[in-house]
C-alpha cells in the first residue's frame, strides 16, 4: 500500500489489525504464564522472579532503541507482566485507605490494576494483616522526601514478623478538589497531615482564611469532599476518578521534586534480582564511645553503599534506641552475608527486614 495515498479508513483499518493482533498474542503471552505457574507450583518455586521481570524490561528497553516512549513502555509492559503474574495466583495487597490514597495508588503502581486491594485503617493494621498472612503483601510508606520518616512504619517493624519485599517511590503532585471545581466553594480544606504541610505555603498565599482539618488519610479527606460541597481536599489523581470530584487547582505542593518511597511488605523476600537493597534492625552497645562508628566501619571497611539510617526509640525502654539501616545489595551477596554475620555478632539485637529490587527512579503520581 501507497502511504502516501492511504486514506484514513484505510489506516484505521490497518490499526484495527494491529489491534486484533496484539489481542491476540496477550491472550497467547497469559496462556503461557499460567503454564510457568504450573510449572513453578510442581517444583515448589517462588511465583514473583523479580530477576526475570527486571531481564524483560531491560530487553525491551534496549531494543525499542527509543523508538516508542519508554516511561509509556515500561508502564504498558509493567501491567501485561503484573497481570500475566496474577494469573498464576492472585495478589491480596492491603494499604492504608480508604479507596484512593497515595498508598492505594502506589499499590496499582507496583501491583497493577488486577490485584485484589484492601483498605485498612491504620498503617499497623496493614502490619497486622500480613503478619497474620490474611494478605500475601502489604503496602507502606516509609519516608518522604521533604517530610521525612512515617514513623508509624518504622515502629511497626519492631511489632510484627514481616519481610520487605520491595520498594516503589511515587513522585508526589498533590490536587486542590471539590464537588464544583470552585474554589469559592471551599470553607474547609481537609487533608492528611503531611500533604496540608507540603502545600503549608500555597495555602497561606491563595487561602489564607481557610482553615484547614487534618484527617487519617488523603482518602477519607477525598470521600468527606464527595459528601460534603463545602469541603475542598488536597488528594491523589486517583481520588479524583473514584469519588467523581472536580480538580480546583493542581500541583499546589510547595516544593517539586516530592517523593514517597513506599515499601511492600510480605512474609518472605524475593531473590536477587542484579538491583537490589537490604534493609536491617539493630541496636548499638549502651554507654560505650563509638559504638555506632564501630558499625559503619563494618559497612565502609567493604565499600558497602550505606543508602538510609534512621534511629527509633525502643517502646518501654527509656534512652534506648534501634537504628533502620538500608544497604545497597542482596543478603544472597557474599560481601552482604558477610557484614551481617559481624554485625549480628556485635550488636545487641540484630535482624534482618529484607532484601529486594532497588527502585532508582520514581514513578509518575498519576493513574
Amino acid at each position: 500500500m501507497n502511504k502516501d495515498k492511504q486514506t484514513i479508513p484505510e489506516v484505521r483499518g490497518r490499526i484495527d489489525e494491529i489491534d486484533d493482533t496484539l489481542l491476540k498474542l496477550l491472550k497467547e503471552r497469559l496462556a503461557c504464564a499460567k503454564t510457568i505457574g504450573k510449572l513453578k507450583t510442581g517444583a515448589n518455586r517462588a511465583k514473583w522472579d523479580p530477576k526475570r521481570e527486571l531481564e524483560i524490561y531491560e530487553r525491551l528497553l534496549r531494543d525499542n532503541q527509543g523508538d516508542f516512549p519508554e516511561r509509556a513502555l515500561r508502564s504498558i509492559f509493567h501491567e501485561i507482566i503484573t497481570t500475566c503474574r496474577l494469573s498464576q495466583k492472585k495478589t491480596a495487597v492491603a494499604y492504608l485507605g480508604p479507596e484512593a490514597t497515595y498508598t492505594h495508588l502506589a499499590g496499582v503502581k507496583y501491583f497493577g490494576q488486577s490485584a485484589d486491594y484492601l483498605a485498612m485503617e491504620s498503617i499497623d493494621d496493614v502490619f497486622h494483616e500480613v503478619d497474620k498472612e490474611r494478605v500475601e503483601y502489604g503496602m507502606v510508606p516509609v519516608e518522604n522526601s521533604i517530610e521525612g520518616a512515617v514513623f508509624s512504619t518504622l515502629d511497626s517493624f519492631m511489632k510484627y514478623n514481616v519481610k520487605i519485599c520491595g520498594e516503589l517511590q511515587l513522585a508526589i503532585s498533590h490536587n486542590l478538589v471539590c464537588q464544583s471545581g470552585n474554589i469559592a466553594d471551599i470553607q474547609t480544606v481537609a487533608s492528611h497531615a503531611q500533604p496540608l504541610a507540603q502545600c503549608r505555603e500555597w495555602l497561606r498565599k491563595h487561602m489564607p482564611d481557610t482553615p484547614t482539618l487534618p484527617v487519617f488519610s488523603t482518602g477519607a479527606a477525598a470521600k468527606m469532599a464527595a459528601n460534603n460541597p463545602n469541603i475542598g481536599a488536597i488528594a491523589s489523581s486517583l481520588a479524583i476518578k473514584t469519588y467523581n470530584l472536580q480538580v480546583v487547582v493542581k500541583g499546589i505542593e510547595d516544593y517539586q521534586g516530592n517523593t514517597t518511597r513506599f515499601l511492600v511488605i510480605g512474609k518472605q523476600s524475593p531473590s536477587k534480582s542484579g538491583n537490589d537493597k537490604t534493609s536491617l534492625l539493630l541496636s548499638l552497645l549502651v554507654n560505650r564511645p563509638g559504638a555506632l562508628k564501630e558499625v559503619l566501619s563494618v559497612l565502609s571497611d567493604r565499600n558497602i553503599d550505606l543508602t538510609k539510617i534512621e534511629s527509633r526509640p525502643i517502646k518501654g525502654k527509656q534512652w534506648k534506641y534501634l537504628f533502620f539501616l538500608d544497604i545497597a545489595g542482596h543478603i544472597e551477596d557474599r560481601i552482604i552475608q558477610e557484614c551481617c554475620e559481624i554485625l549480628q555478632e556485635t550488636c545487641p539485637f540484630y535482624e534482618w527486614i529484607g532484601s529486594y529490587p532497588r527502585a532508582d527512579s520514581p514513578q509518575l503520581g498519576q493513574i
